[in-house]
This record gives structure tokens, sequence and C-alpha cells, in this order.
């Protein structure tokens, strides 16, 4: 049930539009500012577009486009012209957003980094992507872990970027910590179609989520996007999905509230539930142990797969091999350290 795309918004929704936005060709400041202000439009026009919206998606590489150019002078900051844009067009139309940016990192590569801004243009979500999608993009890899926040209508928001769908824990871990609302924003190309579309639903079944998810859309010139909005139920099927228009902006109703519903109340398959509580049939609470020897391995620092992995950097696709180690996790500037009320950015 959609609502009819949200036309019908009922008491317990939320009403999401999904940009199929232009792939961009972005190389100079101006083509950046330019590009900032078509997406404040877009902003503007899916106000317009339905009254009843409370949260427009932006797709991954909205702002920056294909090419991986890490170019300083077109790196965004949370405090520079670009985010501020994006926080004004959300205030002033009274809407919240969520728009991806490559974010300035002075201790080496940029971040591919989205944001979750609310209707008073606070911001509510800041992300740095945890798995660029090697070996193809140069970003470092995230630190801020997988937050979670509140969102409109009381409803809880998740943020994860393209290639990170294709990792079950990324979901998961959004979920265990309260996301009922899991967004991907992406800027896959055709030969990931398939892929995308069963991980989308996939990653919805299993965490009992609605999957809310965007790709960039028509040709810079290069490169292709797909576009193909969709949004998934917690039954792991399909609610609404769009196609390659692009700028179309794909609406649906969800409702978490019977996210809350279908998680204390399901029994067969609450699969978030009964992976630690394995046969709680047969034993009281379930086996509530670690079985699985990649999450032993990883937690001790000792992973390692049983066969070579020939790619290992990014050489193959014309980046230097990299010389310096990851500095590890640091604290979110912008949220809170649980998924608690958020403070708001001033």
């Amino acid at each position: 049930m959609t609502g009819l795309g949200g036309l019908n918004k009922s008491k317990h929704g939320v009403v999401m539009g999904l940009v199929q936005l232009q792939l961009p060709e972005v190389v100079t400041k101006s083509d950046l500012a330019a590009q900032t202000r078509r997406i404040c439009e877009l902003v503007a026009k899916a106000r317009r577009n339905l009254g009843t919206m409370d949260l427009v998606v932006f797709p991954e590489y909205s702002l920056h486009g294909l090419s991986m150019d890490m170019n300083p002078d077109i790196m965004c900051t949370l405090d520079g012209p670009e985010v501020t844009a994006f926080r004004d067009a959300c205030r002033d139309n009274r809407i919240w957003g969520c728009f991806s940016i490559m974010e300035a990192n002075p201790g080496g590569n940029p971040y591919n980094s989205g944001l979750i801004i609310d209707d008073q243009g606070a911001i509510q979500l800041y992300y740095r992507k945890l798995h660029p999608w090697v070996p193809v993009e140069p970003w470092e890899p995230g630190n801020l872990g997988i937050p979670v926040c509140d969102g409109p209508n009381g409803s809880k928001l998740s943020l994860i970027i393209c290639h990170d769908g294709m990792f079950p824990e990324m979901a998961r871990e959004a979920a265990y910590k309260g996301a009922e609302i899991i967004i991907r924003t992406a800027g896959y190309t055709a030969p990931i179609r398939h892929a995308w579309k069963i991980t989308n639903q996939a990653n919805a079944f299993s965490n009992l989520a609605y999957t809310a998810n965007v790709c960039m859309c028509g040709s810079d010139g290069t490169f292709d996007s797909m576009g193909e909005g969709m949004f998934c139920n917690f039954d792991g099927t399909v609610l609404v999905e769009g196609g390659g228009r692009a700028d179309e902006i794909i609406t649906c109703e969800l409702r978490p509230d019977l996210v809350r519903e279908a998680r204390a109340g399901w029994g067969v398959e609450n699969n978030i539930y009964q992976l630690y509580h394995r046969g709680y049939v047969a034993v009281q609470g379930g086996a509530q142990d670690c079985p699985y020897t990649y999450m032993q391995d990883m937690a001790a620092g000792r992973y390692q797969l049983p066969w070579k992995v020939e790619v290992t950097d990014g050489t193959s696709c014309g980046f230097a091999a990299p010389t310096r180690t990851y500095a590890g996790p640091q604290a979110n500037p912008v949220m809170a350290p649980t998924s608690m009320p958020l403070k708001k950015v001033a």
C-alpha cells in the first residue's frame, strides 16, 4: 500500500520522493555552483509536485557527477556554500532532504559523504561512505560508522551509499540501530541493474525495514546511469519502481508503524531477532553465541579469505598504489553517538 504515491497520506505515513537526477558533468567551480542551484530548484519542484511529501532524496554523485575528479577546487565542506544552499532549500520549502557531496579531507583523499537535512535546515544525519566502489572509486573509506537519526513523523532513518548496499552487514547494522527506513543512494550504471534490484529487496526483507533507493539517471556523454528508483516493503516486495526518465521524482508513502508492528509481532522470518536467538523453540531464549567465523576473525583483526585475491588496489583504474594506512574511526562531529534524538546544527 503506497497511498497512491503519497496522494492519500495516512496518519502514520512518511511520504518520500526519489529524484532520478540527470547525470551532470562538473569540472569547474562554476559548474559546481550551477549544479547546486539545479538541485535546489528540484527541492522546490518536489515541494510543488506533492504537498504531502516529507523527504526528497537525491542520488549519490548528484552534485559532482561520475568523473571521480578529486580537484580540491570542487570539493565541499559542511560549512561551505553548497551545503548552506541545501539547508536553505529545505528550510525555505519546508521539506526534509537527502544530499550527496564529495567532501574535502585535509588528511587524505576526499570522502564520499551524505547528509539528511530537516525541514528547518538543520543537519540531522551525516555519513561518510564506508565502502567505496573499489577499484573504481578513489574516496577515503568512511570512518563515522552507520548513523541513524529521527526523521519526519516519528520515523527512524539511515543512509547507506551505493556499494554499501551490496554488503548485508550494512543494512543489518542500520536496522540494528533502529532504522525503519534505509535510504540507499547510488550512481550505478546498467551492468549493476540486477544486483541493484535484488539487494534492495534483500536488505528490506532480512531486516524488516523499508528501503528507499535511487540512482543517477541519463548520460553525461561518457557514462550512462540507470535511474530506477525503487521502494521496497519490509517483506521484500517492490512497492513502487521508476524507470530511466531523468529528473522524474518517484514517490511512495511508507508506514514505519507497520515496521514496528512486524518487528514486535512476527515469529516466522523475524531474522534480525533470530540471528542472536537461534532455535528458541528448543532452548530458552535461543542460542546466543557467535558461530560465524568471519565475524570472530574481523573482531580479532585476523580476517583472511581462503583463496587468493588479485585486485587489491586501484592501479587497474589509473590510481597510484596507496602508501597510507587507515587511521581508524572517529567521533561524528554532527551527531550524537547513539540513535537517541540528535542535536541540531545552528
